[in-house]
């Protein structure tokens, strides 16, 4: 048996440009985001079946014969990129709830990546973590035709607080965040976390998105230029620079593709400000799922109590990306 533990992320600036459309052709020679793991895990059990069917438990239930039989997209071409074919049992789980809609915490890379690492062990192989990541995209975007960014791969499979940048050529750098630990515990210290209480179903929103990159590519420009000054406000110490620039790059996220907010997100959020945050967003495509605030502690009561309808979740940084935690 085999289990394999991979934290769910957070990203903070630099989403969009993590598309192959941007970064292959940018003039500045990269993309970038800044993100941290979360203390949220997808879980993979893999074990042995007595014979030689297939069987899959995640919220459905899969008893098949063949590999090309798994309804599991993931799932399936996981197992095709590792080789087994026969006599296998994979249960799948999480912190959060398991659907099909998105949630904005990198759940389905989580999986790929989590699933792609149980199945690697389970055969005896040990691969890294950059090629966990890269098979996980190869996955979900050439082989599911997912038209997504590669951010949540790379950072699910290392874990940790870093900036990525993804360069013309493909290749793509992880540099962990390196600060005063003070600075690092205040900033995680004024950030609050809320489940919206929906979810959506974020491949439109990223197929608007990404038909119309090479458009928005100016202000995709500003959001790398935004990540890099994000970082070194960091090290500097000054933390409110990032509540002003998430609330400054939410107005320029929502302008990527219809649906990225709604009336309902954006009642929300102008609750959170008046109540005393001073900036945020939702976290992955939009729509729903989470929404990231940066909240003056002494702010944090009040602003709870304004968002008193929706789930507040309390988390913390995870320094580990995608591991095996128990085989035998």
């Amino acid at each position: 048996m085999i289990i394999s533990k991979t934290p769910l992320r957070a990203s903070f600036f630099g989403g969009g440009t993590d598309f192959s459309t941007y970064y292959e052709n940018s003039k500045l020679g990269y993309g970038t985001v800044v993100s941290t793991a979360l203390d949220m895990y997808v879980y993979i059990i893999v074990n042995r079946k007595f014979d030689d069917n297939i069987r899959i438990v995640y919220s459905g239930n899969e008893l098949v014969s063949r590999v090309d039989e798994v309804k599991h997209n993931i799932i399936r071409e996981a197992l095709k990129i590792v080789g087994i074919e026969k006599g296998i049992e994979i249960i799948y789980m999480a912190d959060i709830p398991l659907s099909n809609a998105g949630i904005g915490l990198a759940s389905s890379s989580a999986l790929a990546v989590g699933v792609l690492n149980a199945l690697h062990a389970y055969k005896g192989e040990f691969v890294s973590q950059g090629v966990l990541a890269r098979e996980a995209c190869e996955i979900e975007i050439n082989r599911l035709g997912q038209r997504i960014g590669i951010q949540d791969q790379f950072a699910v499979a290392h874990g940790g607080f870093s900036q990525y940048k993804f360069f013309n050529d493909g290749s793509v750098s992880i540099t962990p965040v390196v600060c005063k630990k003070e600075a690092m515990v205040q900033l995680r210290n004024n950030l609050m976390l809320f489940y919206t209480g929906t979810t959506r179903d974020s491949r439109k929103i990223l197929n608007e998105q990404s038909d119309t990159i090479l458009d928005k590519t100016v202000m995709l420009d500003e959001l790398v230029n935004t990540t890099d000054r994000a970082v070194q406000a960091l090290y500097d110490g000054n933390l409110d620079f990032w509540g002003a620039e998430l609330d400054r790059t939410w107005e320029i996220k929502k302008k990527f593709a219809n649906g990225v907010s709604n009336p309902q997100i954006d009642s929300m959020y102008a609750k959170a400000k008046s109540a005393g945050a001073l900036g945020g967003k939702i976290l992955g495509a939009g729509g729903g799922g989470f929404m990231m605030l940066y909240v003056p502690q002494q702010r944090q009561n009040l602003v709870q109590e304004a968002l008193s309808e929706f789930t507040y979740i309390p988390f913390s940084y995870c320094h580990e990306g995608s591991r095996i935690v128990f085989s035998d």
